[in-house]
């Protein structure tokens, strides 16, 4: 655990056992996304689904099915309540606090699945699914704003990444549950998948009853006394502690800094300082470019795609995709530390081009129907879903989760969030436009079958240049110091080599908030002299200039104590 960054260091007070305990079962959210695609995957090809919901469509067979336009209207409307959950998850997140509005938006979401479960036609199961994607959007961007807001900085990386674990083993989940039901007769075969939502949104509503409030929400609105007790609770210190004291003085003095350079308004996320609309559109860009990458038009429509592509047992591939998809995200926990996010963003997008694009080439040359084509198709989805699950997938929730400061981190994160779902929809709402040959004859569809890979592909090598130019280097790094990055680093691919050196708390004492230069070496000294005892006012003779190396970036030390986490 040494090599991977995952060592909580000597030099810091406290136990970090909590945060992470408290982190990894809030990351358990995404299982609720997770499930919900996955089941809809393989109920959409159930012929007790096709019979029970059909409004007269009969396939080439002489059997009841779904229209492309009912078909996209379904899986596309979780997407477009997501899209409101997400833009709405900001004002409530800021005014009800993380843990409540989590509450609420699992509340929200058990009403949706109620109505899918009692859904008898379409119009009533769109309108459940539409409410599930309000809980579901509201859940995806407080679910790692709480973790990132709660988890120490040495490990704060996997701890988001495990959210996206948690999407995965949701769609495994739901892969089991459909192969084990797709042949029962009747209702049962797609309400037992469906009902079985609720089961762990309610035993995460129950447990984030008793969890705490992030002290940097609390903090944010001032409740300084809150923030210590949440704080106490997380690192198991004393509400007293010097080092205790020392971090919450930090947070404090990160957020009187923020706001001294502009308010928290919906407009300051594209124009305030500093360089909020940078950050702002890498985060946009990063989440709709996870979707453009192409995996969920897997996730959605990969049962009914392999059927059609002519592999056998379709439900079966599907399974194992999803088991793929679950033991992939594990080496992404294991490096999102020592490797950074730059460099697994891009080893990833690399990775999932190259499979895209040999998918689109060998369909291209030899057709899609033949048993050759077939065996490309599984192989080559399977790795290009390797790279993906173990970058683009938690990655993409770890930068967007970090690289906001605190006052507008709801509110950027909710714009960002919401970018992804809104190409989320599109594609949901597009692909069996694009893809399906069978069903959309004679009414203009693109046909591009496999092909489409082509599209997914090139987003991929788009994506490369994105994170070159546009992701900074988050990792070993707290919170607050990435706002000191954003002011000293021009260039994002210099990001790796940055080391932290302000404080917060002298940057507000000695009046370099206006203008964000860095403490001058006179003023500097004073500080470290102050922070250490010393009673000297020069600091002429005390010279130490211990350097920071890449895996242990630290501040300017402060006794022998790390305080930020």
């Amino acid at each position: 655990m040494v090599g991977f960054g995952w060592r909580k260091p000597a030099n810091v007070a406290g136990t970090s056992a909590p945060a992470i305990l408290l982190s990894l079962f809030v990351a358990t959210g995404g299982l609720l996304f997770g499930y919900d695609t996955g089941s809809i995957n393989g109920i959409l090809a159930m012929e007790s689904f096709k019979k029970d919901f059909t409004t007269g469509y009969v396939d080439k067979y002489g059997l009841p099915g779904m229209y492309p336009s009912q078909v996209s209207l379904i899986v596309a409307m979780l997407s477009a309540g997501t899209m409101v959950g997400a833009l709405i998850s900001a004002p409530i997140g800021d005014l009800w606090g993380r843990r409540l509005s989590l509450i609420a938006a699992l509340g929200v979401f058990c009403v949706g699945a109620i109505f899918q479960v009692c859904a008898t036609n379409v119009p009533l199961l769109v309108i459940g699914r539409t409410l599930a994607g309000v809980g579901v959007g509201i859940v995806s961007v407080l679910v790692p704003l709480y973790q990132s807001e709660m988890a120490p900085k040495w490990v704060r990386g996997t701890l988001v990444c495990a959210y996206q674990l948690s999407i995965t083993a949701g769609l495994f989940a739901a892969a089991g549950v459909n192969i084990l039901t797709h042949n029962m007769k009747g209702a049962a075969a797609y309400r037992i998948p469906i009902g079985l939502q609720l089961t762990w949104a309610v035993v995460l509503a129950l447990g984030l009853l008793i969890l705490p409030e992030t002290p940097r929400y609390l903090i944010k609105r001032g409740y300084k006394d809150a923030a210590a007790l949440s704080l106490s609770r997380l690192r198991r210190l004393d509400i007293t502690h010097p080092a205790l004291v020392e971090e919450l003085a930090e947070i404090q003095a990160n957020h009187e800094y923020e706001l001294a350079l502009g308010p928290d308004t919906y407009k300051d996320i594209f124009f305030g300082a500093p360089h909020l609309g940078r950050r702002t559109l890498t985060g946009c860009g990063l989440q709709m470019l996870q979707q453009l990458t192409g995996v969920n038009f897997i996730m959605y429509y990969g049962t009914d795609f392999f059927q059609k592509g002519g592999v056998g047992d379709p439900y079966l591939i599907t399974l194992i995709m999803q088991i793929i998809n679950v033991v992939s995200t594990l080496p992404g926990l294991v490096v999102v530390e020592s490797w950074g996010r730059r460099r697994l963003l891009i080893v990833g997008a690399a990775g999932m081009a190259i499979c895209q694009l040999l998918i689109a080439s060998f369909a291209t040359a030899n057709g899609t129907d033949s048993a050759t084509q077939s065996r490309i198709l599984i192989i080559f989805v399977a790795i290009y879903i390797f790279f993906f699950a173990a970058s683009w997938g938690p990655v993409v929730w770890v930068v967007t989760s970090e690289i906001y400061p605190l006052k507008v981190r709801a509110k950027s994160m909710s714009v960002s969030t919401a970018a992804n779902w809104l190409l989320n929809f599109g594609i949901a709402y597009g692909t069996p436009y694009m893809v399906d040959t069978e069903r959309i004859e004679g009414s203009g569809s693109i046909n591009l079958g496999s092909q489409i890979f082509f599209l997914w592909g090139a987003f991929c090598i788009v994506s490369i240049a994105f994170v070159w130019f546009m992701v900074y280097e988050t990792s070993k790094i707290s919170l607050e110091q990435i706002d000191e990055m954003y002011e000293r680093v021009d260039h994002a691919w210099n990001s790796r080599r940055f080391e932290p050196s302000w404080s917060f708390q002298q940057m507000r004492d000695f009046g370099f908030s206006e203008s964000g230069i860095p403490p001058q070496e006179p003023q500097l000294e004073l500080q470290q002299s102050h922070s250490s005892g010393s009673q000297s006012e020069t600091g002429g003779s005390s010279t130490n200039t211990a350097t920071t190396s890449q895996d242990d970036k630290l501040p300017i030390p402060l006794g022998h104590v790390d305080f930020s986490y």
